[in-house]
């Protein structure tokens, strides 16, 4: 495998961060999933937009323009041979000292990794999964924007903790106003009649890329799609609930805290969103030459 890092492609033994990386140290830094698809980099600028707008919001420079880095990408995935496949674009604050102090650090380091990602086996597609609420509360909003993709994914990791010991695949967070915000690592939406809702990134939810295609294509279905402030009553009692992420597509959800979601099976909505989604994301992207 190669490793993008800093401007040229290396062995992936030799792809290494120094221990004194603020990325490692205080998980200073920003990040972005991005799929592929059929040889094609799938909402490429969507994310490098993203990607540039977290950096912004933590005083991090990226050393390079938005355009040579999303042709990085591509040439990544071109160097690995990637048709389908997962990348992972970490941006680090560089090597600094031990202190918190950012400006402390040299350069920030840039990472492209092209792999594969399995995040729910096939059977759960079909069958849906289960979820609880946990314990755990989303950072607030102020503290810890949601709409920054960092490094620091300590909140969620504590979250997907909780889903592993309750025997379940995922969590749904709540905010410090007890309001839905998302799951562990995956936006949450829910159907009912013909409104599809999902909440707001001021609930502390991400703005995520696949969140907003699948928003795109319900409304081009004639759903009524809209975000609102959820309670984990309107999640019990919807019709259909489903999550959205780059690594998951789209997912089921058919329990929550033991209470049946609609029928107890992925629901007509969610299956055609689906369908629709992995179309149009096997047809769209950035050619991988």
């Amino acid at each position: 495998m190669k490793i993008w890092m800093n401007g040229r492609l290396v062995a992936e033994r030799e792809a290494k961060v120094s221990v004194f990386d603020h990325g490692l140290l205080y998980g200073d830094g920003v990040f972005e999933g991005i799929r592929a698809y059929n040889g094609r980099v799938f909402m490429l600028d969507a994310h490098i937009e993203r990607l540039y707008r977290s950096a912004r919001a933590i005083a991090l420079e990226i050393p390079m323009k938005p355009a040579a880095l999303a042709e990085a990408v591509v040439q990544t995935c071109k160097a690995n041979r990637t048709r389908d496949g997962y990348i992972r674009l970490v941006v680090t604050r560089g090597v600094g000292t031990l202190g918190l102090n950012p400006y402390s650090c040299s350069r920030p380091q840039i990472i492209i990794i092209a792999a594969k990602i399995q995040l729910y086996s096939p059977k759960l597609y079909a069958q849906g999964l289960k979820v609880v609420t946990a314990g755990t509360i989303r950072n607030h909003t102020e503290s810890l924007s949601p709409c920054i993709k960092s490094l620091n994914y300590l909140n969620n990791i504590l979250a997907k903790i909780e889903a592993i010991n309750a025997g379940v695949e995922e969590v749904i967070l709540l905010n410090p106003q007890g309001y839905v915000a998302e799951a562990s690592g995956d936006n949450v939406f829910l159907v009912k009649g013909t409104q599809l809702v999902t909440p707001p990134a001021s609930c502390g939810a991400l703005e995520g890329v696949t969140r907003n295609v699948v928003m795109d294509l319900a409304r081009a279905d004639g759903m009524d799609v809209r975000e609102a402030v959820l309670t984990r009553y309107d999640l019990y009692t919807a019709d259909e609930m489903f999550l959205t992420g780059t690594a998951a597509e789209i997912i089921g959800v058919i329990e929550m805290d033991r209470r049946m979601i609609g029928a107890g099976r992925p629901g007509p909505k969610t299956l055609s969103l689906t369908s629709r989604y992995r179309r149009f994301a096997a047809g769209n992207g950035t050619p991988i030459r």
